[in-house]
Order: C-alpha cells, then structure tokens, then sequence
C-alpha cells in the first residue's frame, strides 16, 4: 500500500503517504530512547545483585557490591534524558508538588525516588564497615568524608555488622518489586497508548522488564571482565557461569515473548496492520535487523558456552562478545520502540524517516555523553569504596 522511498540524509523529518501536518517532526528524540534504557541497566544489575543479597546464592558474591555501586551511579542519571529533553528542568519539580495522576510520568516520579532512597541506604549499610575501616586508615579530607559518611560511628564489631546485614537484605527484597515496578512502569506507559498500533500491546510491560534484566546483566558481566583485567585479577570462574547462564535464560524468555507480540499483532490483522508491516519494511528496517541478528547471534555464543561449560579464555571471550551484541540488542529495542512508534502516522497511512541529529540538545553526541557518565561516576565509586578488596578480606561483605 505505501511505497517507501529513499530520502536525502540532510532532510530532518521525511514521510512518505497521508502524514498529519503536527506529525513531520518527532517530538521524543533519541533522548527519551536513552531513559528507558539507562532505567533497564538499573534495574537488571539491581536484580542481579540480590540474586546473592537475598536468595543468597554465592557465586553471585564476588559481583554483589560491585552491582549495588554500578546500579546507583547508573540511577543517578536516569532522570539526566528526560530534564535534557524537557529544556526547562526546573519545571520537573512541578510533577512532585502538584502531581497529575492520570499521568504515568508523573504517578512513578513517586515510585522511582522511593527506589532511590532504597538503593542508597541498601548500598549504605554494605558499605558502612567499609567507610569506617577507610576513616581508620586514611588522612586529611578523604578521612573526614568516610567519618561523615559513617555517621561518627565506629562499631564494627559482629553485632554491628550482624545488624548491617539484616538491613541490607530487608532493604534488597524490597528493592527487588520496586525496581521492576521502575521498569515496568516505561513500559507501560508504552503499552497503554492505544493511538499508536505500534505501541497498544499488553506484552510491552513485560518486554521491557525482561529486557531490563537481560541488558544490566550483561552490562554487569562486561565491567566486570573489564575491571578485573584492570586490577590485574583473574575473574571468578563460577561467577562468571552464573551470570552467563542467568543471561542465557533471560535472553530465550525474552525472544519468546518478543515474538509472541509480533504474532499476535499480526494473527489479530487489526485495522492498519499493512502500515506496520510497511514499517518494519521502511523505517525501522536496519534497527530491526540489528535488534534480532545481535539477539539471535548472542543467544548462539551463550549456548555453546553453556551447554559445553566452557572455561578460561573461551569463556571470557565469549561472554565479552554476547554481553556487548545484548546491550546492542536491547538498545535497539528501545530505539524501535519509541521511535518506531511516531514514525507510524496517525492517520495509519504515511510513514516517516527520523535522522537523528549529531549535535544539539537531542543530538547523539548528547546522547553519548549521558550514556557515558555513569561510567565515570561508577570509576569514582570504585575508587571511593573498592567492593573487591575489602570485600574479600572481610566477612562484613557476606550478607547471605
């Protein structure tokens, strides 16, 4: 029905077909792509860290601490995309003092600061003993601020630490619900737009949650081959197994459900579903290859390496490769989500060609640097409180 068409790469906004007049331009840029999946990274590596913080399952010890500090620096930015988008952040304020229910955006603003008060004391109580050992040993201002960070106490003694334990595994399991609830809240206010055929799905909560624990586990699995090479240490055999089994089985249920929805939404051939078809087709064509050629080539290197339980070079190698084409896979994802969908015409006949601009508020070299200052601020946490050398000389680490 819609012959899609090559379009100058200079051209901001190209459609082709019946396009609405307000709908040349697209409004979320790649922005609001790089929020739900800085969220996903929060959530998934929260997730894998209470795989040993609550169910107390040991081989995911040597990454617990490590997975707290990189869950934090990750949720201190997540709000960054949609202030950089809004051009007046000050005006976010207003979904916290006057809030509007019917709103998504504005109901979980609620749900996400409880989750960061959460993880902050979480991370605060498994690191406690750890500031008061640095205040011990350390001088001038760095001692001041492990002192004011220990809150002047000084008590590492069983008791003390027996007491940090319990509270941070109380804090973990209820972390656990509020950090799906911040995922699949994105989701959801996806899934429950029905102007938009690509979007109206009841599957998309889901998706988005499972993807969200598929993407921080690999994130997780790649920083932790990374810094362990760093550090000049040999990363932890079974821990390693652990995660790339834990990514290997998310990854399936995640491909499963993905298709279901593609099913479905064809099996049901609602009104407009030639101009999805014409979609993925034209628009979305080389980010949908992308997402499933990442996923499908992720899942193969995954299975060889469970199924044949490598080890040493093998499997660090190929972990490497699988966690970077996930991250790949699941930002592609997003990209197809939020952009896919407002390139999909109202009127359910025209199509639009979104280039996103380099430069700019919502250029992509904004959007990099969003994505890369996590990683500075988790470097700075590392240096701050190092959750591998003290947490495998002392005891006060193990919370299982």
């Amino acid at each position: 029905m819609l012959a899609w068409f090559h379009v100058p790469w200079f051209i901001a906004s190209p459609f082709t077909g019946y396009v609405y007049p307000n709908e040349t331009i697209v409004p979320w840029s790649e922005l609001i792509v790089v929020y739900p999946y800085i969220t996903g990274l929060v959530a998934g590596a929260f997730i894998a860290s209470s795989f040993y913080h609550v169910f107390g399952m040991r081989q995911f010890k040597p990454v617990a601490r490590f997975a707290l500090l990189t869950a934090l620096a990750f949720m201190i930015f997540v709000p960054v995309p949609l202030l950089f988008h809004l051009g007046h952040p000050e005006r976010a304020f207003e979904a916290m003092i006057t809030p509007h229910w019917t709103s998504a955006f504005a109901a979980f603003s609620y749900a996400a600061s409880f989750y960061v008060i959460v993880l902050m004391l979480e991370t605060w109580f498994a690191f406690r003993a750890d500031a008061v050992r640095l205040a011990k040993r350390s001088r001038g201002i760095r001692k001041l601020f492990y002192s004011v960070l220990s809150l002047g106490s000084d008590d590492i003694s069983e008791h003390a630490i027996g007491y940090d334990r319990r509270w941070a595994r109380a804090l973990a399991i209820i972390g656990m619900p509020s950090a799906a609830l911040l995922h699949g809240y994105v989701g959801f206010v996806f899934g429950s737009l029905k102007s938009r055929a690509w979007w109206s799905s009841d599957l998309t909560p889901i998706i988005f949650l499972l993807s969200a624990v598929v993407s921080g586990v690999a994130l997780l699995i790649f920083l932790y081959i990374v810094t362990s090479r760093l550090r000049r240490k040999a990363a932890d055999v079974s821990c390693l197994q652990a995660l790339g089994e834990t990514l290997w089985w998310f990854l399936m249920i995640v491909l499963v459900v993905e298709g279901l929805e593609y099913l479905t939404m064809f099996y049901r051939g609602e009104e407009g579903i030639t101009t999805v078809a014409a979609l993925m087709r034209g628009p979305l064509a080389t980010s949908l290859v992308i997402q499933w050629a990442a996923s499908g080539i992720a899942l193969c290197i995954l299975t060889w390496l469970v199924v044949r339980r490598r080890r040493g070079k093998p499997l660090v190698a190929g972990l490497v490769v699988a966690s970077l084409l996930v991250l790949v896979e699941v930002f592609a994802m997003r990209w197809n989500v939020v952009i896919g969908g407002q390139e999909l015409s109202k009127s359910m006949r025209g199509l639009l060609f979104y280039v996103p601009p380099v430069l700019g508020r919502d250029g992509v070299v904004a959007s990099a640097g969003i994505l890369a200052a996590p990683l500075l601020l988790l470097w700075l946490f590392v240096r701050l409180f190092p959750p591998w050398e003290l947490g495998d000389q002392e005891d006060h680490a193990d919370f299982a």
